[in-house]
């Protein structure tokens, strides 16, 4: 009947959106033979049908995310530049927030700019998306990378608070390093021999040969992306895993001519270089993947994370070679310079404020004097500046009695889904962190006064049982721990985004680039 065409047709258009199908898919000759097997009086609909329909879901989902943005309260925004095949440049912006507890995310838009990335004209877009969207004066922090029209725009164009994204904060960090390093020459060794391999269908089958020979793991080799520094841990740790497999096959002349071998062989020093850096890589990689959490809290461990970088693993050991110590001086050196852990006027930005409000680094403990009381004034005046009785801004839920805090107390154990995020962050910061003294009685030295959570704890989950307890607190604590560390959320549309901007839909216009990613991110 009519009403099951209908629905069958809607479906179709979900089916599209929601798995990144060119709109042209209901014109190919096998889809419509499987719909003409499976729904026989059912006709295909034609393809200005499907983009209707589409377009309705839009309207509809448009309306459903506004009315989630409506009720919650304070939010935070990430953005990030993007280049299609067709060489038009796009912008998406993705809005992250706290609801009952959960952190949600929605992606608000993606929009063509055909005019040049400028400060004024980034900043008259994410006004013009903040009063699309009703979040004028909603907006605590705006996360992005370190390009310098974008921290312009929000420096002098925007009411809100700048954050600089974490990881490509470390990534500059790290290639501060190897554009003068003698590293750079191992990493660039290194990544030749990953290459010859990854390019010679003889090598490779001479690698798995040695790899079973030597009861080695049948690994293939990992190549070094220039635009994520981890990749660099990765393609080291994997070599010096098959370290003897890959010489096995570099001295086999049956598979490697001589004069090949000895331009692709790595050095004694180097080997040893990778020997010795790795632990500081994987280190390195342990905040990375601690802080790259979204649908966790992050945003608070940003300064404990460094501060534990700094005075740990990246700290010179006298047994290491030169080169060790010249990387590790030159990382912190740019961590330092870039984050400012010890300056004051970061004692009342979102990180800082953050990590007081999450109750696994509430006592700020690698944090310095100054700066941690610094903190706390900040986060006093403003408690002290929040509406008095009002619910409504807490998002407070139904009463809570004591004894069922305390029951929900003893086994707010969650374990999270990410178990690498929580072995990252043990490993960096080690058993005793976790330890604490306070003894005073306000609302804020009350909340400081409780155990810190560990980390296979969720701090969402603890203002989930607590926020009658610290009704003020709780407000801030949805406010800021919705925060995202990184700009990677609104870079995750780019794998949607390649698949939607490809060859077979480079004719789509601006807007039926937004619909589809905006539907297959929110449906």
């Amino acid at each position: 009947d009519q009403s099951h065409a209908e629905r069958t047709t809607v479906l179709i258009a979900k089916m599209i959106a929601k798995d990144m199908l060119p709109i042209s898919f209901v014109e190919g000759d096998g889809f419509k033979e499987l719909m003409e097997y499976i729904e026989l009086e059912y006709t295909v609909p034609a393809r200005k049908t499907i983009v209707a329909r589409l377009e309705k879901l839009h309207t509809e989902c448009a309306a459903a995310v506004s009315d989630k943005l409506a009720i919650a309260g304070k939010v935070a925004i990430t953005t990030d530049s993007w280049t299609a095949l067709n060489t038009e440049s796009y912008v998406t912006i993705t809005c992250h927030f706290i609801r009952q507890w959960k952190m949600e995310s929605v992606v608000l838009q993606t929009r063509a700019m055909p005019e040049r990335h400028t400060a004024e004209n980034l900043a008259d877009m994410l006004n013009t998306a903040a009063e699309t969207w009703n979040l004028k004066g909603k907006i605590t922090v705006y996360v992005h990378d370190n390009a310098s029209n974008i921290v312009l725009a929000n420096t002098a164009l925007l009411e809100w608070e700048s954050n600089l994204c974490f990881a490509h904060t470390l990534q500059l960090a790290i290639n501060d390093d190897f554009k003068v390093s003698s590293i750079n020459r191992v990493v660039g060794a290194a990544s030749r021999l990953v290459s010859h391999f990854h390019h010679s269908t003889v090598a490779t089958q001479a690698l798995k040969l040695k790899q079973q020979q030597q009861n080695l793991p049948q690994h293939h080799l990992m190549q070094y992306c220039k635009t994520r520094w981890n990749s660099i841990n990765d393609m080291f740790e994997r070599l010096q895993e098959q370290r003897w497999s890959i010489a096995a096959v570099l001295s086999d002349r049956s598979f490697t001519k001589l004069a090949e071998a000895r331009t692709l062989e790595l050095t004694d020093d180097n080997w040893q270089i990778i020997e010795e850096l790795l632990p500081v890589l994987r280190s390195l990689k342990c905040a990375t993947t601690a802080l790259h959490g979204e649908s966790e809290v992050s945003i608070s461990m940003v300064y404990p994370v460094t501060a534990t970088l700094l005075s740990k693993h990246l700290k010179p050991v006298p047994e290491e070679s030169n080169k060790v110590t010249g990387f590790k001086t030159a990382v912190s050196e740019s961590l330092w310079r870039r984050l400012e852990p010890a300056a004051l006027h970061r004692a009342g930005k979102a990180a800082l404020i953050s990590s007081l409000l999450d109750p696994q680094h509430k006592h700020l403990k690698l944090i310095d004097a100054p700066v941690r009381m610094a903190v706390r004034e900040n986060l006093d005046e403003l408690l002290s500046n929040l509406p008095q009785n009002d619910n409504n801004i807490t998002g407070i839920g139904p009463h809570t009695s004591m004894l069922e805090v305390e029951a929900a107390n003893s086994t707010v154990k969650k374990l999270c889904t990410e178990c690498d995020k929580h072995i990252s962050m043990a490993t960096l910061f080690g058993d005793d962190y976790y330890m604490e003294k306070a003894s005073v009685q306000t609302e804020l030295e009350k909340y400081i006064l409780e155990p810190c959570i560990l980390p296979d704890q969720d701090p969402l989950e603890w203002w989930r049982v607590n926020d009658n307890r610290y009704r003020k607190l709780a407000c801030l604590a949805k406010a800021y721990l919705c925060i995202p560390t990184t700009s990677v959320p609104a870079e995750r549309v780019f794998s949607a985004a390649a698949l939607i901007v490809n060859r077979l839909r480079s004719r789509l216009s601006p807007e039926h680039v937004d619909m589809p990613i905006f539907l297959n991110k929110n449906l």
